[in-house]
This record gives structure tokens, sequence and C-alpha cells, in this order.
């Protein structure tokens, strides 16, 4: 398959699973031909096609529950129980049985291409080793969750800089395109049950997000509640793609709340699985975090370590797989991270040129 017969298959095999909203999908389209950190966000399918063609060592590597669409902009924070804000990873819609090193070698390509679009200014070797150390300090502390409390007081900082101001974010929400037409009565529901208030009015309003789940079935819940904002987002989800790429499976199982069960994390209370819909909070500081928002003096080795090292809190998930982990790891050749990352980047930039071409 080509770039652009791998699109039409997927999306078909999507379609049959999920109403597709034609003009995000659409829009969705546009953003893969504008770059090639947006194609390949968006192109997750692609690379489970391509990886274990491009990456055979690699793809043969022990196997844990991964979170296979990982990359840089799929971190961000959320609130506890306690109230405490944590960072980590917040997107796990591809989640399934991948070799461990999938996961380190797309968040190394998505860094190397932030380094070539200027939003991260280390070398590529630097990205990878970073990565690479985070992950090996993660798996040899046996892991630990980002509280950003006492601990993390640098990472706090870049969580709360000034562009996720809940001025502007609120802004930005209520600018929003009203949601034509009528919710699913089950999420409609659910949003309702999930407000503060039984009964609290709010309005509905689409959200176009995201770059893989771009043409899915979204919609907000935005109230005013005691003295400010409040927001509950439904969205669709469809079994990982790698199920596809494989030419199906005897289960289609969503594994987004198995991953979220089993990884070292503090979870987040107002995000749970309802039917093949994620319900989840939406508040400035419960979100992802995007490169363009980092401030300008942020530590960015720093950064891709604390990523490999969540990427580690993740894998750990797996505990069957750890000793297996750790004896490969030792077994890798140096520079073996950099040379994978640097072969799947040159596989996704030529479909992109491709992509754009047609």
């Amino acid at each position: 398959m080509n770039i652009r017969t791998a699109t039409e298959s997927y999306e078909k095999w999507k379609a049959a699973r999920t109403q597709i909203i034609k003009p995000d999908l659409e829009f969705k389209h546009e953003q893969m031909a504008a770059a090639a950190f947006p194609f390949f966000r968006a192109t997750f399918y692609r690379w489970v096609q391509l990886w274990k063609e491009v990456c055979p060592s690699a793809a043969k590597a022990p196997s844990v529950l991964a979170v296979g669409d990982l990359h840089v902009e799929n971190f961000g924070t959320w609130r506890d129980l306690e109230g405490r804000l944590i960072w980590g990873v917040n997107d796990f819609d591809e989640v399934y049985p991948m070799a461990y090193t999938n996961d380190l070698v797309r968040l190394a390509v998505s860094a190397h291409l932030a380094v070539e679009e200027e939003h991260l200014q280390l070398s590529v070797r630097d990205v990878c080793d970073a990565v690479l150390d985070g992950y090996r300090e993660g798996l040899a502390a046996r892991g630990k969750a980002f509280v950003l409390a006492e601990d993390n007081r640098w990472l706090r900082l870049i969580a709360l800089n000034r562009l996720r101001d809940p001025v502007r974010f609120w802004k930005r929400v209520n600018a929003l395109e009203d949601f034509p037409g009528n919710i699913p009565t089950p999420i409609k529901e659910k949003l309702e049950e999930d407000l503060p208030e039984t009964d609290l009015p709010y309005v509905k309003k689409r959200r176009v997000a995201g770059l893989g789940s771009l043409g899915h079935l979204r919609v907000l819940a935005l109230a005013s509640w005691r003295g400010g904002y409040v927001a509950r987002e439904a969205k669709a989800l469809t079994p990982s793609a790698c199920i596809w790429a494989q030419g199906g499976a005897k289960s289609e199982k969503i594994l987004y709340p198995d991953i979220l069960a089993r990884a070292i994390r503090v979870p987040d209370p107002f995000l749970h699985l309802f039917g093949t819909f994620l319900v989840r909070r939406l508040a400035p500081d419960c979100s992802r975090i995007l490169l363009a928002s980092l401030p300008e003096d942020h530590d960015e080795a720093r950064l891709l370590q604390a990523m490999g090292f969540e990427t580690a809190n993740i894998h750990l998930g797996t505990q069957a797989a750890i000793p297996a982990i750790l004896r490969d790891l030792k077994e890798r050749p140096r520079r073996w991270l950099h040379r994978a990352s640097k072969k799947m980047l040159k596989a996704i930039k030529r479909d992109w040129k491709k992509w754009r071409a047609e």
C-alpha cells in the first residue's frame, strides 16, 4: 500500500465502527499536508504498517501494553482526587500490545520533527539520549508518578505557564461553534450526570481537536457554575489501528481503561470509558501541553528525560515483561534509538511528500 491507499482503507475501516464527521476529516487531510509533524501525528495507522518493515530488529523486542501513538505533544496535566496537579501521558487512543521500543522510537521521531520545525533546540542525538536516559531511570526506580506538588517544581512551572491562563482558555471554549443536531441519548445523559450539579443548564459545543482522532464525534458540555465555567467532553473512540494493520483480530476491545489501570499513575477521577466514548473534564490545567505553549527558558533535555521516565511508568504496567526489557536494553547496540528513529523519520517524510504531491 502507498499512503493514499492506506489512508482510504483505514478510514473506511473506521467509518464502519464509528460516525465520521466529514468536514473534520477533510480538515485533517489539510493538516496532514501542511507540515511533517501534523502528518506524523495523524497517521499512526501508516506507522504501524511501516514499523516492522523499516525497523525489524527493534520491532522484535519484548512486548508490553504500549501507548502506540506516543509523541511529544501526548503529555498533559490533570487533577487527582486530592486536587493535586499530575503530569503524564494523556492520550491512549491507540493502546495495543507492541514492542516496548515502539513507544521510544515514536517519541524520538516526534522530537526529531519538533527540532526540524524549531520547536526544540536540542540536537537529534541529544534528544535520543535524553529519552533513553529517562526510560532507563524510570525502570530502575520501578516507576514514580509525576505529582507536581513538593517535587517537580520545574515541571509545574511549565504546566502552569501563561499560555494556559484560565481567561484565555475559557474565551476559546466559549468561541467554539454550537454542536449541531442531537447528541446520542446515553452520551447526553452521561455528560449531564458528570456535571457538578443535577439539572445544571449547559450549552453543547462542537470541538475540533487532536489529529489521530480528528473526524470522530466530539461534543463538549459547557456550563457556568458558582462563579466560573466547567466543561465535560465526550469523544468517540475506535479500536487501535494495529488491529486494522494486521488484517483484523478476534477481539476489537478498546484497551484504554486497561492501560490506565495497570500503569504507575495517579488517576484522573473524571476520566472514564463509557461504551465506546471517552468522557472527561476539560479545564485550563486539565489538557495536553503543546510545544508552542512552553516557556522559552524551559530545560528541553530535562523535559524529554521526564517523557522517557513517564514511558517507563506506562510500560511497568506489564510487569512480566520488565526483566526481558532490561536484558534487551543491555544487548542493544549503542545509538540504536538514534538509528531507528532516523529510519522511521525518513519513511514518514517520504510518505508526507507523496501525500502533498497527489
